[in-house]
Order: structure tokens, then C-alpha cells, then sequence
């Protein structure tokens, strides 16, 4: 009887949302390529094409200390679905990626699936990748200009 008490209990409190069903996926960058160790690495994660890869108010940013030519960048606690991480290594502190006047990078960056197309900034669709409901997902971007 108490048994079964418990499974009702659970199966309603499951129903309706007390309970979650699947923990939160994370998302491990190992960022490399960087030619200095001083200045910041920044990691900018964007859950649509809003945005990317430049407009940084668009996404949830991490910022790390460059060591060793690169670092790590972690994202914990996010839901199932489609997204893209945008890389950018900011060496005068001014948190965002500094262009010339053709829009040209000037300090080096990356993106997930180290899509670097020709005279062209990356589009989302050709950076993007799924994260699966209780994925521990890790990603490999080389920082190139």
C-alpha cells in the first residue's frame, strides 16, 4: 500500500513538473590557438542565429584568463537543444572583438565546428549543433584571425 502510494505520489508530482524527469546538460570548450597568454579569452554561447557570432548581448558569455595559449569555457544547467558558441580572444580588455574597417577581425576567434568561410562571418546553421537532454557535450575550437 505504501508503495504504491509513493509511485502515485511521484508519477503526479512527474506530471505535473515538481519533478524534473531529466537533469540539465553542460558543455565543455576547449579553447587553443592562441598566440599571446595575456588578455581574456571570451566564450559567448547563443541558443539561436540572434546575434551570432558578433552581437555578444545575444548570448551567455564566460570570460577566462589565457593561459597556455588557450582555456576552458563551461556552460552547466542548460535545457535540450539546438546552439552555437562564438570564440573570441580579446587582448586590450575591451570584452568583444575588434574589427578594422572592412569588418575584418583584427584579434583572433573561432567558432563551434571551427567553420571559417571566406570573406564571410559564419552563419549559425554552419556552427550549430544539438545538446541531448542529460548530455555532458565537450568541444574542441582553434582560435585562428
Amino acid at each position: 500500500m505504501k508503495r504504491h502510494l509513493r509511485l502515485t505520489f511521484i508519477t503526479t508530482c512527474a506530471f505535473f513538473g515538481a519533478v524534473p524527469l531529466a537533469t540539465a546538460s553542460e558543455i565543455m570548450i576547449d579553447v587553443t590557438g592562441a598566440t599571446h597568454d595575456s588578455g581574456q579569452i571570451g566564450c559567448a554561447l547563443y541558443a539561436g542565429e540572434a546575434g551570432f557570432p558578433m552581437d555578444s548581448t545575444q548570448s551567455t558569455q564566460i570570460w577566462q584568463p589565457t593561459e597556455n595559449g588557450g582555456t576552458q569555457c563551461r556552460f552547466t544547467d542548460l535545457p535540450a537543444g539546438t546552439y552555437a558558441v562564438a570564440v573570441s580572444h580579446d587582448l586590450n580588455g575591451n570584452r568583444k572583438t575588434d574589427t578594422n574597417f572592412l569588418g575584418i577581425p583584427k584579434e583572433a576567434w573561432g567558432v563551434s565546428n571551427n567553420v571559417r568561410p571566406n570573406l564571410r562571418a559564419p552563419r549559425f546553421d554552419e556552427a550549430a549543433f544539438n545538446l541531448a537532454a542529460d548530455e555532458n557535450l565537450k568541444l574542441d575550437i582553434t582560435l585562428d584571425k
